[in-house]
């Protein structure tokens, strides 16, 4: 077998870059549907879902940083252009929502899918001993189960 600079399995290092930047993609994507949520919503809770919107999307913009950093620590190449994450997202496009059920409904399913795909990298970082793409992933599921939490306390009240 075949080790890295990091002491990992080129191998396996390569399949995790290439579910990396499956996150990356999803991410962006993320963080593109939260500007414009950010920028759209409108009613009567918008000072409090325009401020949230924007703490959301700062964190995922250090989190899409992290990512592509961590590509880059396992030797591959961040992908870089919208095409690259339109072709790999998973996520709906949020276009024009400025309903706040829907807007909060399309985050819980966006972060749905997100700790989805890095439940798969912190099993498959597990099985080579990657701490570094581990740790990564718990510390974004920790943050990421308690958003939706919180976000799914917020739409009981509001139904």
């Amino acid at each position: 077998m075949k080790y890295n600079s990091l002491g990992l399995p080129v191998k396996e290092s390569e399949e995790l870059v290439i579910e990396l930047n499956g996150l990356l993609s999803n991410f962006q994507m993320y963080y593109q549907n939260l500007r414009g949520l950010h920028w759209n919503i409108r009613g009567k809770l918008f000072f409090d879902l325009h401020l949230k919107f924007e703490e959301l999307y700062n964190d995922s913009q250090i989190k899409i940083d992290l990512i592509a950093e961590r590509v880059l620590t396992l030797g591959g190449t961040p992908l870089h252009t919208f095409s690259d994450y339109i072709e790999h997202s998973k996520l709906q496009i949020g276009k024009n929502i400025s309903n706040d059920v829907e807007a909060i409904q399309l985050i819980l399913e966006s972060l749905s899918i997100l700790l989805q795909i890095e439940r798969v990298i912190l099993n498959k970082a597990a099985e080579i001993n990657d701490e570094g793409t581990n740790s990564m992933m718990s510390d974004f599921i920790a943050e990421q189960e308690k958003t939706n939490w919180m976000l799914k306390a917020w739409m009981e009240e509001e139904i």
